[in-house]
């Protein structure tokens, strides 16, 4: 149900009366919660919010969130717990155990099999066809997804564990748990000894057994599910197709630990190469933005978010109480200065940067590329021969799809109509209609009304009849020409979360347009997160993602540095208009 993004309807707090009629709905759904669990769940003064989704298929969900994880979903008035939930009460639900590698499969949307569910020696749970089950893996209790049942248990081993036996709705590392905070699930030892593989049987009862200490085959069922997290079905901004997964299997670090030796390397390069003396105090938002994100090598893009750190100012005071390189203080309220650098630190002092690896020093051209820069192409408008047009061209010998000008198809048509010595005697401007044009032009309840059309009507209803094509030249390369009509770039201005503005941009790629390399200026610029993800219902398209509303910032770089004409860009108008000055 959340393999594939889904859209956010609205986003709003829940009233008193629904937080208790919902504390007796999920009393009633799952009485195996006792009161006191339920408050714990759901507290009283903690701040809920009901976000209305329609997913990918269209169907309506009603999520409950928080602490930013959706805890519960409702479809069709039945509550289904989510896996932030599970992973506080883990015997919430029956529990069908399966082998991580067929984790990554449900998280793309598949169904459990029942080849692919392992039997504990207890057997199997005692479920009914519709009841609500938990997903494991083997060694971990912790649930990695939910569904339901599609036979009974009975049913099940009648058939010889063949068919599906789950339906999955909701699984670890789906959209859903992307919504939230994206942690990892814990180790939970499983309560009852699950079988082996083949070479742990061969040692017989006493190694399965050995659950006070994390085995080696616990350790390996973890790192199993901390690989299918670093590899999620949205892919993050910084990450191109295959190349983000690929080095982390490389070097068998996580994403989160690549972005935190990158940050620590921007920051060394910046304090070595870029910081002096005289520039003290600095601004450590100053620092971060002239500093650390010129020192980022080409080809990656730093992100603070995706750090272990999350904000600037726990990474400053890391590198001020754990390494000494720095010292932070708040010179005015709220507003933190590195006041003093220690350049004699051996950390600064044996750091080296390897030459080729720093983007330029350009702060407004740091993510272009200086070898081949950006020309707009020249968009016009093209027409194509279509099936009943087809014989007011064949004297110019062109076939079903030939694409034309305006001005080509002018010519084509007057000398068509010369040719055929149809222009109207008396008068000139008007042009006589014979059979051809009859069928090619006129709809049926025209054929004994008109007769003669004018030249501009003419050459209008043949325009209007022919298939709309666009032309793209851009300097120094063939011209691409595609059906239809240009899409605009489509700037839009959405809500996410607690009153938060996102702003949207797509159809970049359409004017030969980088979306990750706009997403890169834009978030130097604006000092905002910034994502590129797979724009849904297409194959090929692309969303670019900045935190806030940057609408002004996005028509500048448009408009005023890339020269793209404001007819070709949707949104620009609902742009903040500055106030007036007194």
């Amino acid at each position: 149900m959340f393999a594939k993004p889904f859209r956010v309807k609205c986003n709003i707090a829940i009233k008193g009366s629904d937080r208790r009629k919902l504390k007796a709905d999920i009393s009633t759904a799952f009485p195996i919660l006792s009161a006191e669990q339920i408050s714990e769940l759901i507290p009283n003064k903690e701040e809920l919010n009901v976000v209305k989704i329609y997913t990918h298929k269209g169907d309506s969900v009603t999520l409950y969130v928080m602490h930013k994880n959706p805890i519960f979903f409702e479809v069709e008035r039945k509550l289904y717990p989510t896996v932030y939930t599970l992973w506080l009460f883990p015997d919430l639900l029956p529990v069908f155990t399966t082998w991580p590698a067929v984790l990554q499969k449900l998280a793309g949307g598949a169904d459990l099999m029942l080849p692919g569910v392992v039997v504990p020696p207890s057997g199997l749970p005692g479920v009914k066809q519709g009841d609500l089950c938990a997903i494991t893996v083997v060694r971990n209790r912790a649930p990695v997804g939910i569904g339901t049942a599609t036979m009974s248990t009975a049913e099940m081993l009648g058939a010889g564990m063949k068919g599906k036996g789950l339906s999955v709705f909701h699984t670890y590392t789906d959209q859903l748990w992307a919504f939230g905070d994206k942690s990892s699930p814990p180790t939970i030892a499983p309560s009852d000894p699950e079988p082996a593989d083949s070479e742990e049987h061969s040692e017989g009862s006493e190694g399965a057994e050995e659950e006070e200490e994390p085995s080696p085959s616990t350790n390996t069922a973890a790192r199993t599910l901390q690989d299918l997290q670093t590899t999620p079905h949205c892919p993050e901004p910084e990450e191109k197709a295959g190349e983000g997964s690929e080095e982390a299997e490389e070097d068998g670090r996580t994403p989160q630990e690549q972005m935190d030796e990158l940050l620590l390397q921007c920051f060394l390069h910046a304090l070595k190469i870029k910081v002096k003396k005289s520039d003290l105090p600095l601004l450590t938002s100053t620092f971060l933005r002239n500093h650390m994100f010129a020192c980022c090598p080409s080809g990656k893009q730093l992100d603070i978010k995706k750090s272990s750190y999350k904000k600037l100012s726990k990474f400053l005071q890391c590198m001020q109480q754990q390494r000494k390189l720095i010292q932070v203080k708040e010179l005015s309220k709220g507003v933190e200065s590195i006041v003093e650098v220690d350049w004699k630190h051996r950390e600064i002092r044996s750091f080296s940067v390897s030459e080729g690896s720093v983007l330029e020093e350009a702060p407004e051209e740091s993510c272009r590329d200086a070898e081949k820069p950006y020309h707009p192409p020249e968009i016009s408008t093209l027409y194509s021969v279509s099936t009943r047009l087809l014989p007011l061209f064949r004297d110019a010998q062109l076939k079903k799809g030939a694409v034309l000008t305006a001005a080509e198809v002018r010519t084509i048509i007057t000398n068509y109509v010369k040719s055929n010595e149809l222009v109207d005697e008396i008068n000139k401007n008007y042009v006589t209609i014979n059979p051809i044009l009859c069928d090619s032009l006129l709809d049926k309840q025209e054929y004994q009304e008109i007769e003669k059309l004018k030249w501009d009507d003419l050459f209008n209803r043949c325009l209007d009849r022919m298939q709309h094509c666009h032309q793209l030249l851009f300097p120094g390369q063939e011209p691409i020409i595609r059906k239809g009509h240009i899409e605009p770039i489509d700037i839009t201005i959405v809500s996410r979360g607690s009153n938060k503005k996102v702003t949207l941009i797509k159809n970049l790629e359409l004017y030969g347009l980088e979306p990750h390399s706009i997403a890169s200026i834009l978030q130097q610029r604006v000092q905002a997160s910034s994502a590129v993800n797979p724009l849904p219902g297409s194959k090929d398209k692309v969303l670019v993602q900045i935190q806030g509303n940057q609408l002004v910032h996005v028509g500048r770089l448009l408009v005023d540095e890339y020269k793209i004409p404001q007819k070709h860009i949707l949104g620009l108008d609902k742009a903040p208009k500055p106030g007036k000055k007194k």
